[in-house]
């Protein structure tokens, strides 16, 4: 059984929403980039040097990352020659594998969120403005809430003008506590305001917003080290998760401010917003590869439902749909 009919037969044994939601979320990227891989092969009549050399193009152009796409080749070529694999369509299915091979990395990784069985959890949200995090905030703290779990939101991005104000038209969707302070507070006293909170009205999940100014780096990266020494002074064991925002149509932009927060902080895992907006979705796999942190949630669209745990077999189907339908057909 060739790899497209395994994912085809692993998807449709899955939730169909959440599988719908990534192929319809990646369909920019998969114009862009399975369309050229399609358009490839039926130009190819053997699989040849000038082959790879187009495909290394298509996968460079997708943001797939210079060291993410020449592992790709190497492993590639040595696959069609193990295979003795003469027609290029036949590379489809191999390409598709690999991807998913080096997003794992041998590894079958869980993109699920480390929440507690018992007690608070705290999950902190860093990353530049503008890259979507009080949205995410916002609907996880509407997904939590769904599941039944008491939630509140800590506005600790005390410096962006209208920052506090958006956290709140967020919490009033969920229906969820926002603990708040004026614009400029002490981002510091807001966590402390907010686990005192969060632990006095019994709460399961403590959403954390942050300020991100990345212009001003050192004050920046002072002020997370603050904030999270306090979380870890009023919760042993917080924050449970720190997850680095990034907006996925700024592409190799992305992948600057991920080594940037990771130098800085102990990034725990990724969130990938607007994946949808981007033709360049590759970009999930150039992170993953040269930071080695996990990507965990990934935004799809803009309804509450949208934002989804990251799963790499659901990313490539995403990715190739066209191709794994075809090949039913």
């Amino acid at each position: 059984m060739s790899f497209f009919k395994k994912l085809k037969e692993k998807m449709s044994q899955q939730t169909n929403t959440v599988t719908e939601k990534f192929k319809d979320g990646l369909a920019k990227t998969r114009s862009n980039f399975s369309d050229k891989v399609n358009d490839l092969v039926s130009r190819y009549r053997k699989v040849d040097e000038d082959f790879f050399e187009e495909l290394e193009e298509i996968l460079i152009g997708a943001d797939v990352g210079f060291e993410t796409v020449m592992e790709l080749i190497d492993e590639l070529k040595s696959e069609v020659k193990k295979r003795n694999i003469q027609d290029p369509r036949e590379v489809q299915a191999v390409i598709s594998e690999k991807l998913v091979a080096i997003y794992q990395g041998g590894e079958e990784e869980t993109s699920a969120i480390n929440v507690q069985q018992d007690g608070l959890t705290v999950i902190l949200f860093v990353g530049v403005n503008g890259v979507g995090k009080t949205t995410t905030i916002g609907k996880l703290a509407h997904r939590y809430k769904a599941e039944g779990k008491k939630v509140v939101l800590a506005a600790g991005d005390t410096f962006r003008a209208g920052a506090i104000e958006q956290l709140e038209v967020w919490g009033e969707r969920a229906g969820v506590d926002v603990i708040k302070q004026g614009a400029g507070s002490d981002p510091a006293a807001v966590m402390y305001d907010a686990v005192q909170a969060a632990k006095s009205r019994n709460a399961d999940i403590l959403l954390c917003d942050t300020a991100g100014r990345l212009q001003n780096k050192v004050n920046l990266m002072n002020e997370l080290e603050k904030v999270k020494r306090v979380i870890e002074r009023e919760v042993p064991g917080a924050p449970h998760e720190v997850l680095l925002v990034l907006d996925a149509t700024t592409g190799q932009n992305a992948l600057i401010q991920a080594k940037t927060f990771k130098e800085a902080t102990n990034v725990s895992g990724l969130v990938l917003t607007k994946l949808d907006g981007t033709a360049k979705g590759g970009i999930v796999l150039a992170i993953r590869k040269e930071l080695q942190i996990p990507v965990k949630l990934v935004g799809l669209g803009e309804k509450m439902d949208d934002l989804q745990n990251f799963d790499a077999e659901k990313y490539v189907y995403g990715l190739f749909s066209n191709l794994v339908e075809a090949e039913e057909e």
